[in-house]
């Protein structure tokens, strides 16, 4: 008897704790993804890439999501109803914890986003979202019929986009916004899907850490070796590739660790330089064998009147022969630190006009 009693008590407690609430599990079918997100297991989805997000459309007035921050500090943005003039900025907390994402609003169709701000050193576990008590989840919006992916660094990534003009550079979690960068306004331009293989401090053929370009550009989790991602996926209309800022200036240090770990004495010559970039650009086309390429350069100090790496940079393009790979140079910004949301709009708009004057899709 006494366990009967006990068992309808927990029973009861578990309905008053679960009461006015409708969970969406993390791989509820109508919830949808974008970038390379990892699924590895039955319990939640991890989100590494800036840039990536989760999307869905419900009927209600509040939604909840549950996450956990696993590694350094992440942000996200979260969107409603596509209206990002004023978006919601969270942080998940290091023990999984479920967040407001949004309340009060009106009971009718709505649309969510959440959006990954920060670098890939950085990563959250997604649970699922928690709606009120008579809600509705709807059908997942078609994806764009549109892909564009974007390899890049510390520009690519959204390092100091929120810096305000006139504030030291810094790379701090909280400043870094993918969002606003260049690649993300591009791909919002174009109404595509959107992947970014940014980190900050990469490069192609050295970098502010053991790891390079060539060696990350094809996994899911950019910490783990095994990790592998499927390209068959994704498979983007356009690639957007912005490397070498780091390279640039590393292999004018030889006392730096990671010149003395790539080069040993002796810096880099032309040659090298050009048939790196060869090298990681073959790579990508073999992935994407119908891909238009824009081997792109700057806005930082590379693209300098007199640096010489824009010339490296198309002389690699050009000696692949390949119609569908072009160069896009951004005009060097003249200020300190990185490119702040102003900024980032010029390289948008930039590079917006040079995809509708050279390529269809």
């Amino acid at each position: 008897m006494k366990k009967k009693q006990l068992l309808t008590l927990l029973l009861f407690a578990f309905a008053l704790l679960s009461y006015g609430t409708i969970p969406v599990p993390f791989n509820q079918k109508n919830i949808t993804y974008m970038g390379r997100i990892g699924m590895e297991s039955n319990q939640y989805a991890e989100l590494y890439w800036p840039g990536s997000s989760i999307s869905i459309n419900f009927k209600g007035t509040e939604i909840k999501g549950t996450f956990k921050n696993v590694k350094e500090e992440t942000y996200f943005f979260v969107i409603v109803d596509g209206d990002d003039s004023n978006p919601v900025k969270i942080k998940p907390d290091t023990i999984k914890s479920t967040i407001v994402l949004a309340k009060g609003l009106k009971n009718k169709k709505h649309t969510l986003q959440v959006f990954k701000l920060t670098n890939n050193t950085t990563f959250s576990r997604f649970y699922g979202f928690e709606l009120a008590d008579g809600s509705k989840i709807l059908p997942a919006s078609p994806l764009p019929k549109r892909k564009i992916e974007f390899y890049g660094n510390s520009i690519t990534a959204g390092h100091g986009v929120d810096v305000k003009a006139g504030n030291p550079d810094s790379g701090s979690s909280a400043l870094f916004n993918n969002y606003w960068t260049y690649a993300a306004r591009t791909a919002r331009h174009y109404h595509s899907q959107y992947s970014c293989i940014a980190r900050s401090g990469i490069g192609i053929m050295v970098s502010w850490f053991p790891e390079i370009m060539p060696e990350i550009y094809d996994r899911t989790n950019p910490d783990n070796p095994q990790s592998k991602w499927d390209f068959s996926k994704y498979t983007p209309d356009i690639v957007v590739i912005n490397l070498f800022q780091n390279d640039s200036w590393i292999v004018k240090q030889p006392n730096n660790a990671q010149f003395k770990a790539r080069f040993g004495t002796t810096a880099p010559d032309e040659a090298f330089i050009i048939k790196s970039y060869q090298d990681f650009v073959k790579s990508i086309r073999s992935k994407y064998p119908k891909a238009s390429i824009i081997c792109a350069l700057g806005s930082m100090d590379a693209t300098k009147e007199g640096s010489p790496w824009p010339g490296y940079v198309e002389k690699a393009s050009k000696g692949l022969n390949d119609p569908k790979i072009y160069t896009y140079f951004f005009p060097f910004k003249n200020t300190p630190g990185h490119p702040i949301v102003a900024e980032q709009k010029v390289m948008a708009d930039g590079l917006i006009k040079f995809i509708d004057e050279h390529i269809k899709w």
